[in-house]
């Protein structure tokens, strides 16, 4: 593995929380990265109940290293750890005015992150909304694997259904169209995979419960219950997580048998 990227069409299907849910199960060391450019710090808000947070860096002083040219030096400085896990945070913009200062940091983060694999540690990316100012496009295409996360309501699907044809292009352009796929938040709420799939011209490559309890625990730092572990929605989770993995182990040797077979 090694980088993962979400991001969402519009709405509140719950990118942040699937994002953070997904390193949380991760097998691996893994960084998680905050990359949405509204300044809404949904993790700080959120998960960690608006607590104070270990750093006071953000991608934000990433483009400033990256001007001064002291980009992979610092990103370990910028990063703090989740006790009792083995995921590392980076947290996003302060504020959406903020945005604009990201621009020409998304293409040298996206070299960053993938290099990461050599030293063990994967990358997950919460890109947030598509189409807003400072937008971490530049990740999400060079993903490994790019999952577009929607409800699986009509409203929902039709909206993501409209962006979809927009990375698939983009997608296409670039030959990885086999990177990127959908993961549904609320399986059978009413639609299912198959439904999904048509709707967005996309692979559903995982689909996750629809356990609003267990949810409050990723999305408002709730207190996990008794039976936590064995929820729903973290069942979900984990198979997601094998999905994600099998995905992006197919891909690579689909990559892998063609270049074996290109005339040399």
């Amino acid at each position: 593995m090694a980088l993962v990227a979400l991001t969402s069409a519009g709405g509140s299907p719950g990118v942040t929380s699937t994002a953070l849910g997904l390193a949380l199960s991760w097998p691996r060391p893994v960084v998680l990265v905050e990359a949405d450019p509204s300044g809404s710090r949904a993790l700080a808000a959120g998960y960690f109940r608006g607590g104070q947070l270990p750093t006071t860096r953000t991608l934000v002083d990433l483009a400033v290293s990256h001007r001064q040219g002291s980009l992979v030096e610092d990103l370990p400085r910028t990063l703090f750890s989740i006790p009792d896990s083995k995921v590392q945070v980076l947290t996003g913009p302060l504020r959406h005015s903020q945005a604009r200062a990201l621009d020409q940091i998304w293409g040298p983060l996206a070299g960053l992150f993938k290099s990461l694999e050599r030293q063990g540690q994967d990358v997950i990316v919460d890109i947030g909304r598509l189409g807003l100012e400072g937008s971490g496009y530049q990740l999400l295409a060079a993903a490994d694997l790019a999952l577009l996360t929607t409800r699986t309501d009509l409203p929902s699907l039709v909206a993501a259904g409209a962006w979809a044809a927009t990375l698939r292009q983009t997608f296409e352009r670039g030959g990885a169209l086999h990177n990127l796929g959908a993961l549904l938040v609320g399986q059978g709420r009413p639609y299912g995979s198959g439904e999904a799939a048509k709707v967005l011209g996309l692979p559903v490559v995982a689909s996750l419960a629809w356990d609003p309890d267990t949810a409050q625990v990723y999305s408002h730092g709730a207190a996990p219950g008794r039976k936590f572990a064995t929820a729903p929605l973290n069942k979900s989770l984990r198979a997601a997580v094998q999905a994600a993995q099998s995905t992006v182990g197919a891909v690579r040797s689909q990559l892998e048998l063609a270049i074996e077979g290109s005339p040399r």
